[in-house]
């Protein structure tokens, strides 16, 4: 079997919260929890789960704009995390991020042609006319005209700039994309066109891709396989059609029944969970969403820390929670 083209061992991200009159570290919080994933090349990863639950910090953390706390990031067999200068440099020409906020992540000031130059400009790559033509053809790439190159973001409606965001992220033919929620800001209407526009240059490029977003019936329609995460941990992942015919870990249940049915006839089995999101910062002992979950044994699942463990009978899909590896699934 093919190696991944990104694999992460035992990755974290821990944050230092400040307090007092002199803003001293007075506590750690694990925005990243001790993640593995691995990542084929090729295919769309999804990664969901609830606002803060650390998906943005760990996509963030594949491209190296936030250094990890612990653990490995292997890109094509090498770790990234060690790399420095050139070494680094190289590595971000092959591995880009398309941001959730598309104007927030564009200069106002400039004109989106030298935005989408400017990672052609860094790398060292052709002169002004041939940066002035593959900026053209990544534009008609993405669904937008030539002449747009020398306008400026405010001209552009939202799903016009993400695009121009799909067109700078890929403007060096990259081989591994985090797209960061890319169309959670866009109108619905909007939302169809560009997650089409992704899949289809997916395809056409041959990208890599880590696709994060809070809303599951997003994900499905682009993901080969799907990773649950909750309070910096992944609690399942599996195939995109196992995922989604056949939940294993009660959170992702609970996901799932919340996606809205357009069929007011159709009978819904909602499953609400009890409680708040626990306090990063103080985080429960052994599992952490024992608090919320309808199915937690006391003694067990508030003590033991759940290993993310191969379903019964289905090796391919991982999921942590005692009750559902340690005999067979009953949903």
């Amino acid at each position: 079997m093919d190696e991944p083209l990104v694999r992460v061992r035992g990755l974290v991200k821990r944050f230092p919260v400040k307090g007092g009159l002199l803003q001293r570290t007075v506590a750690h919080v694990d925005a990243v929890a001790g993640v593995d994933l691995d990542i084929p090349r090729g295919q769309t990863v999804g990664l969901v789960g609830e606002s803060g639950c650390g998906k943005t910090t760990l996509g963030r953390m594949l491209v190296r704009l936030l250094e990890p706390t612990a653990g490995t990031i292997r890109f094509d067999g090498t770790d990234v995390t060690r790399l420095a200068g050139k070494d680094l440099l190289a590595f971000r020409r092959r591995a880009q991020i398309i941001f959730q906020d598309p104007f927030g992540s564009l200069d106002p000031r400039a004109q989106v042609g030298e935005q989408i130059a400017e990672g052609l400009q860094i790398h060292g790559i052709g002169d002004r006319d041939e940066r002035r033509q593959r900026v053209g053809e990544m534009l008609e790439l993405v669904g937008l005209k030539r002449d747009h190159a020398g306008r400026y973001p405010h001209e552009f409606s939202g799903g016009q700039r993400q695009r121009i965001g799909i067109a700078r992220a890929l403007i060096l033919r990259p081989d591994f994309v985090v797209a960061d929620e890319p169309v959670s800001a866009l109108d619905v209407s909007v939302q169809a066109q560009v997650l089409n526009l992704l899949r289809d240059l997916q395809s056409e490029l041959d990208l890599t891709v880590l696709f994060v977003a809070h809303n599951l019936s997003v994900v499905e329609h682009v993901a080969d396989t799907v990773a649950v995460m909750y309070l910096g941990r992944i609690v399942e992942i599996t195939d995109r059609d196992t995922l989604y015919r056949r939940p294993l870990h009660p959170y992702t249940e609970a996901l799932l029944s919340a996606i809205p049915i357009p069929d007011p006839d159709r009978p819904r089995n909602r499953r609400i969970l009890q409680g708040e999101i626990p306090s990063p910062l103080d985080p429960p002992a052994g599992c952490h969403f024992h608090p919320r979950c309808p199915i937690a044994e006391q003694g067990r699942c508030d003590v033991d820390r759940p290993e993310l463990l191969p379903a019964p009978g289905v090796p391919t899909h991982l999921v942590a929670c005692h009750l559902r590896t340690d005999r067979a699934a009953t949903v």
